[in-house]
């Protein structure tokens, strides 16, 4: 594989990492600069970003106050070895996030959050990704730009209008459907799975705390587009569940 190619795959490790991280160990510097690290949870905005929802009362948040630099770990879901799967450390700054959209992201995947998210004392932040060094396992090492972790919207409008609608549509009239996406093409186990993001490039569905992100085979722009191709993630599906 050449540099080029092993970059863009892992480019795409990464992205995976962080479309289904729900929670992470987050670096920040402290009042004499020396490392602190605290589990966060963890969501991703429209553009694939990680955000987080902190409040004034953590240590972190007053060392973010300071200084914004920080790094995140985010690592593969239910290894049976961590030391032997995917991982990647991103590097970057954290900056307030005021938009709905993050809000609605946020909350999908953590709905035990909306309890608190409006107290006055939290605030929703992003982080923008500078690099993102991913371990794979033993001396599978790669360095990722940030900007290639970034999910491309331009074209898509449409798409991004409609994704409630999409959203409301696959989890009130066609759980079935979203099922099968989570157990017959992420293998994942049984459960009461609900689709709680969409984006040009895939989908995440989520039960309790497993998070699975599935791509489509073309990239998306439109409600037209994306509607042919979740009947043919279905097809496909119940194709693997009769093989």
């Amino acid at each position: 594989m050449t540099d080029t190619a092993a970059k863009g795959s892992a480019a795409a490790t990464v992205r995976r990492l962080i479309h289904e991280a729900r929670f992470g160990s987050l670096a920040t510097l402290n009042e004499q600069g020396a490392p602190y690290a605290s589990l966060v949870a963890v969501s991703a905005d429209e553009e694939g970003r990680p955000t987080l929802l902190i409040s004034q009362l953590a240590l972190h948040t007053r060392n973010i106050a300071r200084d914004g630099r920080v790094s995140l770990l985010v690592s593969a879901f239910g290894a049976a070895d961590p030391m032997d799967s995917p991982r990647a450390s991103l590097m970057g700054r954290v900056a307030v996030a005021q938009e709905p959209a993050v809000r609605a992201r946020y909350l999908a995947r953590h709905p035990g959050a909306a309890l608190y998210a409006d107290f006055k004392d939290f605030a929703l932040c992003r982080m923008d990704v500078e690099s993102a060094h991913l371990v794979e396992g033993f001396g599978r090492i790669v360095d990722v730009p940030g900007a290639q972790l970034l999910t491309d919207w331009s074209g898509a409008e449409e798409l991004r209008a409609a994704q409630e609608g999409v959203l409301a549509h696959m989890n009130a009239d066609h759980k079935d459907a979203v099922g099968l996406y989570a157990t017959a093409l992420a293998k994942a186990p049984a459960g009461d799975w609900r689709m709680i993001a969409v984006d040009p490039e895939g989908f995440e569905i989520a039960s309790a705390d497993h998070v699975c992100r599935i791509g489509f085979s073309q990239r998306i722009q439109n409600a037209g587009a994306i509607r042919k191709e979740l009947v043919a993630l279905v097809e496909q599906a119940r194709r693997d569940n009769a093989a």
